[in-house]
């Protein structure tokens, strides 16, 4: 996982630990996401930024390498779809693409980027 990457609930009591398993659950559905041109998953990718958890909805922040990615267009929209596929009705999701940070290839996680030649 990317260093910039946090990892939040908004909850207390037993709803910590519920919280703490649908963030897990969006994590490892994001880990089988995947860019379409370059065939790694979002998650390797540092395009990540946060996921957190407030009430019935989970958010997430993501980016993208570029503004004019050629997958800008279905990538978030795949990204939304699989972690409210996975959740089923366990939380709402809201999926906000980012670009502050810009993404730059430090936020790769380092096997991938050594695996691409960075």
């Amino acid at each position: 996982m990317a260093e910039n990457v946090t990892l939040t609930t908004k909850g207390s009591g037993d709803s910590e630990s519920e919280d703490q398993e649908i963030i897990g659950i969006v994590w490892s559905t994001l880990s089988q996401v995947y860019d379409p041109e370059l065939g790694i998953d979002l998650v390797s990718l540092g395009l990540i930024y946060d996921v957190s958890k407030d009430g019935d909805t989970v958010n997430i922040k993501m980016t993208l390498t570029t503004p004019g990615c050629p997958a800008s267009e279905n990538l978030p929209d795949m990204a939304q779809l699989s972690v409210s596929f996975a959740l089923k009705d366990r939380a709402k999701v809201n999926l906000d693409v980012v670009w502050d940070p810009p993404w730059d290839v430090s936020m790769m996680n380092p096997d991938t980027a050594m695996g691409l030649g960075f």
